[in-house]
């Protein structure tokens, strides 16, 4: 596990979190139950030896897909939630789920992008994905995909606001108020958001796009670490105007 701290010295502003509030937010999951489970177990341990305050977790989408244990990521997620304030936005592969759930076209594209790894999670045979129909596995999914983790997926956030920090999973469209944003930026873009300099009304917190490391930009803070690509995933802490990450290490899960 890695911790560091974040030093704030050259911001052009001083963003926080409401006073009494800690905010874990943490990047993309990718089906990677192995290492949400180290980072819970760290955020919790965390949380529990610094000094009391109304803490919350936001997982910034794509808990789903590419990696090995979709279904079991989406249970320990609802459980957390039953222990603690735990929120979850949506990603665009939660959204390409559901979709998929409807479509079987959009099944077919959804199983080239991590799909397959999420619907054999879910207990489909692997040898007979191989050899199946995509209007096969469709109907499979209808009879086996779970009604409550289907409802539970429909109803994650768009965004979240804590305090200057705006949550979403992919990133915003510059100069459009947050408002009026669409969702499929919300959950989609990366030009002209990751390359915008100006500052936009919140700090942005987002996932979606695959950094080395953590990146810290005067108007963005990106987390996804590559859970599934890279075997890193990312949890970035928020008091007052201080920040520190912490990271969870594993092997690569690259399909």
């Amino acid at each position: 596990m890695f911790s560091a701290e974040s030093s704030k010295s050259g911001d052009e502003r001083c963003w926080q979190v409401p006073d009494g509030r800690r905010v874990y937010a943490i990047g993309d999951v990718h089906g990677r139950l192995d290492l949400l489970r180290e980072l819970a177990d760290a955020i919790e341990t965390h949380d529990s030896n610094c000094a009391s305050a109304n803490s919350s977790v936001i997982l910034l989408g794509d808990l789903v897909d590419r990696g090995p244990d979709s279904k079991g990521v989406i249970n320990f997620v609802r459980d957390w939630q039953s222990r603690r304030d735990v929120r979850v936005l949506m990603g665009n592969h939660e959204e390409m789920m559901l979709a998929s759930l409807d479509d079987s076209e959009v099944l077919r594209y959804f199983l080239r992008f991590g799909g397959r790894e999420t619907i054999l999670s879910y207990g489909y045979d692997a040898g007979a994905l191989a050899t199946s129909g995509i209007e096969e596995i469709f109907a499979w999914l209808q009879d086996h995909f779970p009604a409550d983790h289907r409802e539970w997926m429909h109803n994650l956030h768009r965004s979240i606001v804590e305090g200057d920090y705006l949550f979403v999973h992919a990133g915003i469209m510059p100069g459009i108020p947050i408002d009026q944003q669409d969702e499929r930026d919300l959950r989609w873009i990366r030009e002209p958001f990751l390359s915008h300099a100006d500052l936009h009304p919140y700090m942005v917190v987002h996932g979606h796009t695959i950094e080395q490391e953590a990146v810290e930009r005067p108007n963005r803070i990106g987390i996804d670490t590559g859970a599934y690509w890279q075997g890193r995933l990312t949890a970035l802490v928020l008091e007052g105007n201080q920040r520190r990450f912490f990271q969870a290490h594993g092997e690569p899960n690259r399909t």
